[in-house]
């Protein structure tokens, strides 16, 4: 009996080491470029690093710098306001369209397959994409507005539009995916509940929002943080849309962006890791209240 027990341990203990040999290069990847990339990102928003040279510990002067430029504060009111257009619409179409793919439709599979086709393209070639489509000369929207006898529109110059272009952008690349995650969560809830309150006497809209809603809330959870987390993160849109210099740059930068053109392009590296540093906090903050949040928010079906 001990002999059996003693093989039946070694086996099992030779079965943990090849799982973590077999993770071990993973974990390697994570510690060299995530975790200590993130702790060296700390170090050097503490000093005046840039390209070349030495870099030099100068404490908070970075910090201090940060707190009074009027670019920065900038940058923090457009992502702010990139935050509050994409999430709640990006959840709501996402929601919307999940429930309207999870009918029993003549063609469903040819909607799906159209509707998630952004989730499987390349944010590269959607900023290309739609770029082409706003162009002010040449881009097709501005020729269907010509034909409705409207004159053409900056999309992505005018600083008074240029933001909401890159968030309807957004908006169309991200939709996709969280229909995803939905469709998913619909999926998973009993048809038995639906049944029951159609023999009751609840109608569609009635079942939506008692039955569909509630069970479907960790999902739409989880759409909220991830698509907040990424809008925070905005840049690829912006950086292939928008171009360097033009009238539309300030009205559409973002913190990401503004990171950007300190450590890459004026190469004040130390700087920059001081808004990276920043933008890191302000997503930790929020995340920690939406999950605090979810407690009275997210109902799930134990």
């Amino acid at each position: 009996m001990k002999t059996h027990k003693s093989t039946k341990g070694k086996r099992k203990s030779k079965e943990m080491l090849a799982g973590y040999l077999m993770i071990l290069p993973l974990m390697a990847g994570v510690a060299v470029f995530f975790i200590g990339a993130f702790f060296q990102n700390i170090y050097y928003s503490f000093t005046n690093k840039s390209s070349f040279g030495i870099p030099k510990f100068v404490g908070f002067q970075n910090y201090i710098q940060l707190f009074q430029d009027a670019d920065f504060y900038r940058a923090l009111v457009n992502t702010l306001l990139y935050v509050v257009i994409c999430v709640p619409l990006v959840v709501v179409l996402a929601v919307l369209l999940a429930v309207l793919l999870n009918t029993k439709v003549k063609g469903i599979g040819f909607y799906r397959v159209c509707l998630f086709l952004p989730a499987v393209t390349l944010p590269a070639a959607i900023g290309l994409l739609w770029k082409w489509l706003l162009n002010y000369k040449f881009g097709l929207v501005n020729e269907i507005l010509g034909t409705l006898g409207k004159g053409p529109v900056a999309w992505l110059s005018d600083s008074k539009i240029v933001l909401v272009s890159i968030s309807l952008v957004f908006i169309w690349a991200s939709v996709a995916y969280q229909v995803i995650i939905l469709l998913a969560g619909l999926q998973g809830i009993p048809v038995c509940y639906h049944e029951a309150a159609r023999i009751d006497g609840a109608n569609g809209i009635k079942r939506f929002f008692k039955i569909t809603l509630p069970l479907l809330s960790p999902s739409i959870f989880f759409v909220c943080v991830t698509t907040m987390i990424n809008v925070f993160q905005i840049f690829d849109f912006i950086y292939l849309m928008i171009p360097q210099g033009s009238s539309g740059t300030e009205a559409s930068r973002s913190l990401v962006t503004y990171f950007f053109e300190q450590s890459f392009v004026k190469f004040h590296k130390g700087y920059g890791a001081a808004i990276s540093l920043m933008l890191f906090l302000l997503i930790l903050i929020i995340t920690a209240v939406q999950l605090v949040c979810q407690k009275k928010m997210v109902f799930y079906d134990d």
